[in-house]
């Protein structure tokens, strides 16, 4: 079968890795955590759009070589020696990969999406990027690390790639008015390409519309009181929690977990994320008595379309030998905590 590029990147960012990240970041545990799982795919989405530029697939393949055996001296990498160091090596790669520019439209769109700081989210981006080249560089072999295989490799992931996005960051493409059903074709020697899901690509000019989207909105909108609702998940707050946000983040924590869980072993890993994420959600239902009847259904819009989707992650991890004996606890939890947010 083939390899879900995200669930592999995920599967070596365990529990300890996501604590040394937020202590290199200077956030808490639980935001990093949903950080790191809107920022993996979004890295890969800005890198599958530069591998369709004249001379990126080259480019990404040679970055790729320079990180082969990253993801076997992970502990090390991110554990030994200066985080800042290691963040500017990143900020490099990508720079050299995506331009300045594109760059930092990137990071800002994670940092506005996660809730995190523009600095925060360079930092995140910059631990990352070694990490997401590494897996490109596990996943082709040394072999496979020519601009024809690279350009296939994304073309395969981008049903994964798009998956794993969180739905915040579709609907924030979808306010900028660009399309994001579109079709795309991607050349043999992988130099260009016309767009295909606009929402997983991350195009430049995506990137700086959304941006300007966001940036530009009147001021009356940006200064809104926390303590008000509206019918908008962009500004369901209560408490100082983004309700709307927080279950996006959830959900994708909850589906990069999922699809990270292949043995017993990664199922034990993932039980602290699957935690993380109930405890996230505790906090939404929490405060869900604030919110009005219609408010309520806005949530339960976020949760019922995915739930098909995770009923079926639920059993596949399930049905896999050793991993019910570890996780069915707090899978059943998650179901009924889903379930009461929907109801």
């Amino acid at each position: 079968m083939a390899i879900n590029l995200v669930s592999l990147i995920m599967q070596y960012l365990t529990p300890d890795m996501i604590a040394r990240i937020a202590a290199a970041t200077g956030l808490d545990r639980n935001t990093t955590n949903a950080a790191v799982s809107a920022s993996v795919p979004a890295l890969l989405a800005a890198l599958s759009n530069a591998a369709t530029q004249p001379g990126g697939a080259q480019k990404l393949a040679d970055a790729a070589k320079q990180q082969i055996g990253t993801l076997d001296n992970l502990t090390s990498i991110i554990g030994g020696g200066s985080q800042t160091a290691l963040a500017d090596k990143g900020s490099q790669i990508l720079s050299s990969l995506l331009g300045g520019q594109n760059q930092g439209a990137l990071a800002g769109s994670v940092a506005k999406i996660t809730g995190v700081g523009q600095g925060a989210s360079n930092s995140l981006l910059g631990i990352l990027a070694p990490v997401v080249m590494g897996a490109i560089a596990k996943q082709q072999g040394i072999g496979g690390l020519d601009p024809k295989n690279i350009v296939s490799l994304f073309a395969a992931q981008k049903d994964n790639i798009a998956a794993a996005l969180p739905s915040a960051l579709r609907d924030q493409l979808r306010g900028t008015g660009l399309p994001i059903s579109a079709t795309q074709t991607v050349t043999n020697t992988g130099t260009r390409a016309a767009s295909n899901r606009l929402y997983w690509a991350l195009p430049a000019a995506a990137i700086g519309a959304l941006l300007l989207y966001m940036f530009n909105k009147p001021a009356e909108q940006l200064a809104q009181p926390a303590p008000q609702i509206t019918g908008s998940t962009q500004n369901m707050v209560v408490g100082g929690l983004d309700m709307g946000k927080q279950v996006d983040n959830s959900l994708a924590s909850l589906r990069t977990s999922l699809q990270g869980i292949t043995d017993a072993a990664s199922a034990e890993a993932a039980q602290s994320n699957l935690q993380q994420v109930m405890a996230q959600l505790d906090k939404v239902t929490g405060l869900a008595g604030q919110l009005s009847p219609d408010q309520r259904k806005i949530i339960a819009g976020l949760i019922g379309p995915a739930m098909p989707n995770l009923n079926q992650q639920f059993s596949k991890v399930l049905a896999i030998p050793g991993a019910a004996e570890v996780l069915k606890p707090s899978i059943d939890a998650l179901k009924a905590k889903l379930a009461s947010l929907t109801a």
